[in-house]
Order: structure tokens, then sequence, then C-alpha cells
């Protein structure tokens, strides 16, 4: 991201070079000896983490400082109250200004390896991703290399759940919290590695900002996992570490892993498997164990209309309750990489603005129930206060419409919190049939959302209600309302046409104030 007016000590990662541009510069690297005691002799093995240049192409090492960095968000290290004083986070702090102090304590706090998100303020990246490292003692060793892998891990399902582009990370384990920086930097490393390897499509570049004194260890340790090479792969696999965690980097602990059977003392054998799963799915499904009323019953009470409204509205939230646990279990990578949804900026209220892009959902391709899980997943945390909505009709098709049998299903599963504090719904470039099948749709299926609905017929009116640079806007939408809206505009490239709207806004704000 680049946005407009950001200050010229700000760095643009698109300037940097990735890894996998730096072999040629770096030329061959002598193994470092001291940082591991990997066994050697292993050459003979295949490498856990193999030569991936498209991997490579999306780690750039920075030595400089965070706050500078013009990523879809940065990290930022402090402590549990999120009031650290480190020089990253004093360094992120006075670039954004005294907002982001306010923003902070209404989070109320931060558990250790956590991870939550704030917006950026006059910083060049949009958003901020506060987490909490652990601190280091030996006896606990365990315990913290678990939650400082929970830092990573949470860092980048964050990014990836809100479509991010780009995430710059600092180091986590702070010198005051006294991990070792080694250590820290294997998990670090390995964490990433993973997470982009099984979900990362969505991300583009990761940024690896250090210090001059942190940057010897993390050339050194960057081509154990990131190796740029067939040859570098060889060189470095006898150093990788026994201990390289499970699938996604997560610390394997031996003794935890135990396993509870149905009838302790008794033999299984592979006959009983499939019985054993079947009881063992049954545990906790029924009335009793959830200490609820039978279920058949509430369900008869709702078709007969004798149930009260106060046990309605438990029966919905427990229902809404396990999708979204359902929501926060599955990988649901695929379906933000469509970058279909997303938070911006807010509005001239104050109120958080999430966007969505027709054009980018391809409803006969994806699984449309993992697309809901991933709706509720991303807006649970949103809708606890007032947001708007802004969906982008431009150049959509018949494979892009949202049937209206999932959409009456979507409303009738989220929570009240979103239909209360939705205040306004901007249908940006709407048809004819679409306004149709709209005032159909609000009137005869949902209630309460047909006085949200506005209709928008360009960017104009859009930016009446939100300032052109607190919105994300894809370049298709900007170009497409230039050619209808100016056709003189045509061949103007994205980022003059949004200087020319930032002009215009001003020029509207002055003469509104004079």
């Amino acid at each position: 991201m680049d946005p407009l007016g950001a200050r010229s000590q700000f760095v643009d990662v698109q300037t940097l070079p990735t890894w996998q541009q730096q072999l040629g510069e770096d030329g061959e690297e002598t193994p470092p000896q001291d940082l591991s005691d990997g066994p050697l002799g292993q050459q003979s093995f295949p490498s856990p983490f193999p030569c991936r240049p498209d991997i490579n192409r999306k780690i750039v090492l920075f030595t400089g400082d965070v706050a500078l960095l013009n990523c879809t968000a940065i990290v930022n290290t402090s402590n549990e109250s999120l009031t650290d004083k480190n020089p990253v986070s004093d360094s992120i702090h006075q670039l954004a200004g005294p907002e982001l102090r306010d923003e902070l304590l209404k989070l109320k706090g931060c558990r250790t390896g956590e991870a939550k998100l704030t917006k950026g303020f006059n910083l060049a990246a949009r958003f901020i991703i506060h987490t909490v490292g652990p601190k280091f003692k030996a006896k606990y060793r365990t315990a913290a290399e678990s939650s400082l892998y929970s830092c990573y891990r949470n860092i980048m399902q964050l990014a990836a759940e809100q479509s991010m582009s780009s995430v710059g990370l600092c180091v986590v384990s702070t010198t005051k919290r006294g991990y070792p920086l080694v250590d820290a930097t294997h998990i670090a490393f390995r964490t990433v590695r993973r997470f982009l390897e099984n979900h990362g499509n969505s991300i583009e570049t990761v940024v690896f900002a250090v210090s001059d004194t942190e940057e010897p260890v993390f050339k050194k340790l960057l081509p154990l996992y990131y190796p740029r090479s067939e040859d570098e792969e060889k060189t470095f696999l006898p150093l990788i570490p026994a201990d390289i965690g499970n699938s996604e980097g997560e610390p394997v602990v031996p003794e935890r892993q135990i396993r509870i059977a149905e009838k302790p003392g008794t033999l299984e054998d592979d006959s009983e498997e499939e019985n054993l799963d079947l009881d063992l799915g049954q545990v906790g499904n029924h009335a009793f164990a959830r200490m609820e009323g039978d279920v058949d019953k509430q369900r008869k009470l709702i078709l007969q209309g004798q149930m009260s409204e106060a046990a309605m509205q438990k029966q919905h939230q427990r229902n809404y309750s396990r999708w979204l646990c359902r929501a926060r279990a599955e990988d649901l990578s695929d379906i933000a990489a469509l970058k279909a949804l997303y938070q911006t900026g807010v509005d001239m209220c104050g109120r958080t603005v999430m966007v969505v892009v027709g054009r980018n959902i391809p409803v006969t391709l994806i699984d449309v129930e993992k697309a809901l899980l991933y709706f509720i997943h991303v807006m649970d945390h949103i809708t606890v206060k007032e947001y708007v909505m802004v969906y982008f009709h431009t150049l959509t098709g018949e494979h892009n419409h949202l049937d209206s049998d999932f959409l009456k299903n979507l409303y009738d599963i989220v929570d009240a919190k979103f239909k209360k504090n939705l205040k306004a719904f901007y249908f940006v470039h709407p048809t004819f049939r679409s306004k149709v099948s709209t005032w159909f749709f609000t009137t005869f299926s949902v209630s309460g959302m047909k006085d949200k609905v506005r209709y928008l017929d360009n960017l104009q009116q859009l930016f009446t209600c939100i300032r052109p640079e607190q919105i994300d806007i894809p370049p298709f939408v900007l170009e497409y309302d230039a050619r209808v809206t100016f056709p003189y505009f045509r061949g103007i490239s994205y980022l003059t046409l949004h200087s020319i709207w930032l002009r215009f806004r001003r020029s509207h704000d002055s003469s509104l104030l004079g």
C-alpha cells in the first residue's frame, strides 16, 4: 500500500529487494556453525524446508524501523496492558500519533501470544497488529516456545483473514523479556514459512524488520528455512535443528500427545475404529451433555409459535455460537485470497467501513458454506460497534451474484449485533435489475434492511459519505467510474484518478468551511 500524502521517511516495500533477489548479491554463504547444534552428515535426507522461489520472493529482510514501512500492517510488540516502553513500540507511537494510545485503551489489554488489530492512524501502514511475547525462563522453556509460536501464528492468521497483501514483522521477543535471539528467530522463521506454505496465498510480502545488532543472526538463519537454491539447501541442511515443530511449525511436546481411548484397558483393532469414531462423535452432542432442554421439544415449540421470545433468542445465539466456533477452527485462506471482503477506514461519522467486491466472488467456483463461515469470522469483531458496508456491484456478471436463499440463510444465522449495528449499506454502481432484486429481497425476505440500503451511481456520491483516503477502491472500479462519469478521464492511471478525487474533496470541504 502506498497512501497518498505519506511523509518522505516512509519506506516503500516494493523498492526493497526480496530474499530471492539477494542471492546474487550475497554470493556463497558459509554455514553458521555456532548457531545450531544440528547433526552433520544428513545431506542424504530431504530438507524439511526445500527451496521455494515463490515463497522466497515474498520474504524481505529490512534493517531499519518497522514503523516506517508502508505495508498493509506492521507489528507492534508490547506487554499485556499494551503500554510497554521499547524502541519498536515507542517509534510506532511517535509516528502514529496520540490517537493510537486512545485506541489501545479500548482494547483492554492483550494476553501473551494473542494478536489484536488497530488502525495505523498517521503511519504509512493502514493497520497495526499488536502482540505480546512471552517472558523467557529456562525452566519454562516449553511454555515460552508455544507462546512465541502463537504470537507469529496469530499475526499471520489475522493478516490472512483481513486479506492483507503485506505485513511488516518486528522482532517480537524483546531484550526486556529475555528470550534468546537465536532461539526466537528459529521459531519466527519456521512459523512464517509453514504458514506461507499452507495458508499464505493471499499474502504477497512479509518483511522481517530488524536492528543492526539483529541483522547478522537473521541473515545467517534465513538460508536454513528459506534456501534460495539447491546448493544452499544442501549446504544448510545439516544445521537445521532437530526440533522443527509440526506441519504448522508449532512446538511438539511428546508428553502431551496422550490419546484417551473410549474404554481404557481394552485392546483396539481396525474393525473397532469405525465404531469408536462414531461413538466419540456423539459425545457432548445430546441435550443432557449441553445442559439444555429437549432439543426436539424446543424445535416443535418454535414451529408451533409457542416458544417465548427470550427462549428463541437464546436458541438463535446458541446456533450462531456453533457457526462461529466452526469459522474459527476451519482453514478459510482460499476464501480470504479472493479479496472480496475487507476492512478499510472509517466514514464521516467515524464508523468502520467494510467493503464487498462483487466481481471477486466466483459463486459457481467456491464453497458457499465456507464463504458464509468466512463472513462470520471476519465480521464478528467488527459488528460489536456501529459499522457501514460498501458493496461494489461494478462489472459483475451472473456468476458473481449470490442467490437470495444464501443471503436469507446468512441473515438468519448472524447474531443480532450484525443487524443492529449496521447503519448503512452503500450499493455502488447498481443496475436496474439489481435494484429490483434488492427491493424484493429487503421487502419480503428480511426485515429492517430496506431503509439502510442507499444506491450510489458514482463514486462522487460515495465520497460525500466516506472520504477517499478512508477507503481502498479496486482499480477497475475507479477506472469504470471515470469512464462512465467523466469520459475525458479515460486512460488515466488509478493513482492519478485517486489524487484527482482527493483534490476534489479538499476543495469541496474548503468551500463548505468558507
